[in-house]
């Protein structure tokens, strides 16, 4: 009975190396299994309880449960309960950004790769925006990092407001980060309006907050590139 269990221990080990040499794991934790934000023996745990479901065929978006939306930076509390007493969300790493020395920023928290210089280009229309992204590569803006055109985008709405530091503002960006030339006002998304399709989402790095303009306005631009 012993040798068995022995047999079997060994077994469940070598199934896991497999699923973890190939990247198995929640869709939405990437490692950390269950999704604290911490990578730690309780993963471990957390890996056999979704080797099992997946063995069961249960689906595999019910197995994580907790979103993973970062803390806002807002550290100053104006009343019992607020984001700045309760600041809730995952703990920004620190250093919070790395500067890559070729004309890069990547952002450590959610691993996308910013334009250091945050106007680069003139204030443009949205559509020119996006087509000014498209088209950057190495050589320009700074960049020296062996990019090509159709590596870089706009950012879309989530991903612009990712870089906000809702405890600062003008700009309302994180304290000591790596960008030049950031302009407090405001920089086109990716995003267009559910309500009117000729307005897009854009985002004010003078306070952090977001309005839907005409798609005809000029705004700066920052461009983006990495991400799922």
């Amino acid at each position: 009975m012993k040798r068995l269990i022995l047999i079997s221990a060994v077994y469940v080990v070598f199934l896991l190396s497999q699923f973890a040499s190939i990247g198995w794991a929640s869709p939405c934790c990437d490692g950390d299994y269950n999704c604290d934000s911490k990578v730690n023996i309780q993963d471990y745990v957390a890996f056999v309880g979704d080797f099992v479901r997946g063995l069961l065929n249960i689906d595999p978006s019910e197995i994580c449960v907790n979103a993973i939306i970062p803390k806002t930076g807002q550290t100053t509390s104006y009343a019992p309960g607020d984001d700045g007493d309760l600041q809730m969300g995952v703990v920004w790493p620190n250093p919070r950004f790395t500067d890559n020395r070729d004309g890069t920023v990547t952002d450590n928290l959610t691993e996308l790769i910013w334009l250091k210089d945050a106007s680069c280009f003139e204030q443009l229309d949205w559509n020119s925006a996006l087509s000014e992204c498209n088209l950057l590569n190495s050589g320009e803006c700074g960049l020296t990092d062996g990019s090509v055109a159709g590596a870089w985008r706009l950012p879309n709405l989530f991903e612009l407001e990712s870089l906000r530091d809702m405890s600062n503002h003008i700009p309302a960006l994180p304290s000591g980060h790596p960008f030049v030339y950031v302009e407090s006002r405001n920089y086109w998304s990716s995003t267009t309006s559910a309500e009117d399709d000729n307005f897009a989402s854009s985002v004010s790095t003078y306070d952090g907050g977001n309005v839907f303009l005409h798609k005809v306005n000029s705004l700066y631009v920052w461009c983006v590139r990495g991400g799922q």
